[in-house]
Order: structure tokens, then sequence, then C-alpha cells
């Protein structure tokens, strides 16, 4: 209760109650070196939200979804299984959400679960993928002979390019042909030079082990992937709408890069 985490400041940002004192506090304390944290925040939910929506344009209706992948302050109706749902219409989308954290995990399993039968949440971290690819809900809620989408938004704790490197070839070779792989990464790349260093100090104090990349450190680690167009790219970025306005007229200020790929 008293470390602030990554899930928890999401949601607090995203104006949610799954969060506590030190994770509000610690929103507070990076909007005030880089007034943007509330905002970046929803520009990276809006951007899942179209990540899931489009996929769900192609067809796929399995997802596995490893990370915060449920903060409370979605709008009702908006959780990601609701915008899978709505997208495919007739089709009834199959939903597993991976996380880490208690209280994520708790408030999932309260609000989510008990009203659906479509959406299923497991504990897991990803910095043990192939407890998370054994689990056994994971192996029977979905179905391994058709395609899927993981969206891997905890790449924060994934501060091991080699183990970063694994987790991506696992996930490749376990999911069926025809699946494709989001990746959501935090990036600093935008913050000017002079607020480096207050930067990296409140990120130590806040979220020590938080990986940051450079963007070419991103694109190492998806080489050998078929990125879908526009490739990686700022979140506000990915096949923007009229809708998602958050960061969209300085993408660089949502301070995270998103990508998906095709898994042939």
């Amino acid at each position: 209760m008293t470390q602030a985490s990554v899930t928890r400041i999401l949601d607090a940002a995203a104006g949610g109650k799954n969060n506590f004192v030190a994770d509000r506090d610690a929103m507070c304390r990076y909007d005030m070196a880089a007034p943007v944290t509330t905002t970046a925040a929803r520009a990276v939910l809006d951007y899942l939200c179209r990540v899931v929506r489009h996929l769900a344009t192609e067809g796929v209706d399995q997802f596995l979804i490893v990370g915060s992948g449920v903060p409370s302050g979605l709008p009702s109706g908006r959780q990601l299984h609701d915008v899978a749902r709505d997208t495919l219409g007739a089709s009834v989308p199959r939903v597993v959400y991976v996380e880490s954290d208690p209280m994520v995990l708790a408030g999932a399993r309260a609000t989510i679960e008990p009203v659906t039968d479509l959406v299923r949440v497991v504990e897991g971290d990803v910095r043990e993928i192939d407890d998370i690819l054994d689990d056994r809900v994971v192996q029977t809620f979905l179905e391994w002979d058709r395609p899927m989408a993981v969206l891997l938004l905890s790449t924060h704790s994934l501060n091991d390019d080699e183990y970063f490197h694994f987790v991506i070839k696992r996930i490749r070779q376990e999911v069926p042909e025809g699946s494709y792989l989001s990746l959501l990464q935090t990036t600093f790349d935008a913050i000017p030079a002079e607020l480096l260093p207050a930067i990296h100090e409140l990120l130590a104090m806040t979220l020590p082990g938080h990986a940051i990349r450079a963007r070419e450190e991103v694109e190492a680690l998806l080489e050998g992937l078929a990125l879908m167009d526009p490739g990686l790219v700022w979140v506000p970025e990915w096949r923007p709408n009229d809708h998602d306005t958050a960061c969209l007229e300085d993408p660089r200020s949502s301070g995270n890069y998103g990508a998906v790929a095709c898994i042939p």
C-alpha cells in the first residue's frame, strides 16, 4: 500500500478507484515534473481500445491481455472485453486478463467475472512467461487451435532485454498461426534533456526497476516481426480516430510507443 505501482498509477490517472495514496502522490509528482501524466494515461487507454477494436474487426475473437488491462477508470462499457464484444457483434469474444497486482486482481474478479462468462482473470507475472502460458485457465478457456491476440502491456517489468526477447519468442512459439502480438513501451525519448535527471530520480524513488526504452531499443526487440501499419509509433498515432484526442496534437507527450505485429 505504501509503494506505488504503474498499474495503479494508470488507474489513478484514468480516474479509477483501484489505487492507493502512494499511487496518487506519485501521479501528482510526475505531473509536477512533466504535466502530462493524466492525459498520457488516457492516450494509452485509448490506444488499447483501438487495438482491440481493430483486431476484432479483423475477426480476432480471443484476447490474452498481460498487464494493466483493467483500470477501473475506464467508463462503464468501455473495458477492453466490452470493446471486443461490441465490435464483434454476433461473434462472442473470449478474454483472459493476466495481472500481478493484488488490488487489480481483486477488483477485476469482483466486478468483471461475476457478470460475464466470457472473461477470466488470472494471476501471473510477465517475468514468468512460461507459468502464464501453462496456466490451466489460459490453456482451457482459450482455444489454441484458432488465432488470438496477445496484448503485452507490462513491458515496464522487463528490464532485461535478453529475457524480453525470450518472452516474445515463447509467445510466437505458442500462439496459433494468424495470431497477433501488441506491444506497449514507456519511453523518455520526448523528455527535454534538462528534465531527464529529475525524471530519472523520481522514477527511481517511485517505480524502482521500471524499464524505460528508447525507440531503437524497442525496434531491436521487434526485429523479425511483421508490423501492421503504421508500425512502431507514439500511441496516439496508431490508427487514430476522431474520438480519441488525448495527446493527439503532440503524440510525443504520450510517453509511450505502440505496435501490433502479425504472427505467421
